[in-house]
Formats: structure tokens, sequence, C-alpha cells
């Protein structure tokens, strides 16, 4: 069972996530958590501040370190765990991170328990990432608004990885990036739509032609 604690601004953006496929059935099979943390909550003042300016001027806010580090002290009981640590993760979703890819989702899901800091405003103070992370991570070279929305990329990559999530096992392996292939097309009825037509082969019912096909549809992706 990996137990996921996601620090964040906005915690109701993940409210209605959590309740859906594939977060809903992984708790029921026991296979995750998801536990919300609001940083306003170990704001450093009753105003509810958990940003400044930075340090040596510039344009917008970061979040500070201190609330960041008191929202980690309450979820590991004061016992924040290593950067080495391999069971224990803390992951800052931030474009310096390396980019996530099915083999670090596969690394990931073997953890006992993941934290995701979600940053806003211009990101969170540097030493954040530099001396607490265990790992930091981009889900690709574009701007969004906050971390929420690539920890939920991080949380279901990894979810549906885990024990009774997927009905079929199989899916898992064939799927894109799995073998470090994008999957093959794939077509259901009608056969012809609007002269649109499914490939001739994939309905012969020889198998064997099928499957040499799927394989020159792969695509190599690394």
């Amino acid at each position: 069972m990996i137990k996921f604690d996601i620090v964040t601004l906005f915690p109701q953006l993940f409210k209605e996530h959590i309740e859906n496929l594939p977060f809903r059935r992984a708790l029921v099979k026991n296979s995750a958590s998801y536990n919300l943390w609001d940083l306003r909550d170990f704001a450093i003042d009753k105003r509810g501040t958990v940003d400044d300016k930075t340090y040596g001027g510039g344009v917008g806010m970061i979040l500070m370190i201190e609330p960041v580090y008191k929202a980690l002290e309450s979820i590991y009981d004061g016992k924040i765990p290593s950067k080495s640590s391999e069971k224990r993760r803390i992951v800052v979703l931030t474009p310096r991170g390396e980019m996530l890819t099915q083999q670090k989702v596969r690394e990931l899901s073997q953890c006992d328990q993941i934290t995701l800091l979600c940053g806003r405003y211009e990101g969170m103070d540097a030493r954040i990432e530099e001396n607490i992370a265990t790992d930091l991570i981009s889900v690709g070279n574009f701007v969004l608004s906050g971390g929420e929305l690539p920890a939920l990329s991080v949380m279901e990559a990894i979810t549906r990885l885990l024990p009774g999530v997927l009905e079929k096992k199989d899916a898992i392996e064939i799927e894109s990036f799995s073998n470090g292939n994008i999957e093959y097309p794939q077509y259901t009825r009608p056969e012809d739509f609007k002269g649109m037509k499914v490939p001739e082969v994939l309905l012969n019912g020889n198998h064997k032609e099928i499957n040499k096909w799927r394989e020159s549809k792969l695509k190599k992706v690394f």
C-alpha cells in the first residue's frame, strides 16, 4: 500500500478526482491512501501567510520554506525522511525536475509513502528542492499556474500500477510507454464510418497477421 500526502494551497482541486477511478478503486482495494494537506494550515501568522517576495528582486511571490517544513513535520511526525530515502519520497513538481517517464513511475510505485509538494505563484524557496526533496519532477516543457495538475498526473500514473486497480493486469504490460513504445492504433465499430474504414487486416481473424500489423505500428520512444 502506498500512502500519498499532497501539500497544496488548493486541496479542493483533488477531492473530485480522488472520488473517481482509478483512485476510488485503489482505495477500495486498500492499495493506496490519499491525504490532503492545506498549506495555509501551516502559515507563519494568523493572516495565513505562506509566500513572500524573492531575495534579489523579481516579479511575483514564492512559497516560503517555513510553512512547507512545518507541513512535512506534521506528515512525518517530526521525522522528515532524508534525501537518500528510497521508500519514503518527497516530490517537488518543478520545471527544473527530471521529465516524468513510465520508468520513473514504476520506480515510485515501489515506495511506501510519497509526499507531493505543489508549488504556486513563481514557485517555492529553492532550499526545499536543494535540502529536503528526494525527487524533482517535471511533466513537460510548458508553464502551469501550479503543481496540482502535475501532482495528479504523477498520482494517477502510479496508482494505475498498484495491485487490483486495473481490471485486466495485462493492460499494464501492453499499453503505451510500458516497453519503450507508444501503443498501436485501435478501432471499434462501425467498420466504415462516412468512408473512414478500419484497416482490413484487423477484420480477417488472422491473429498472426494482426500481431504483425500491430508490431509495425508501434512507435519507439526510448
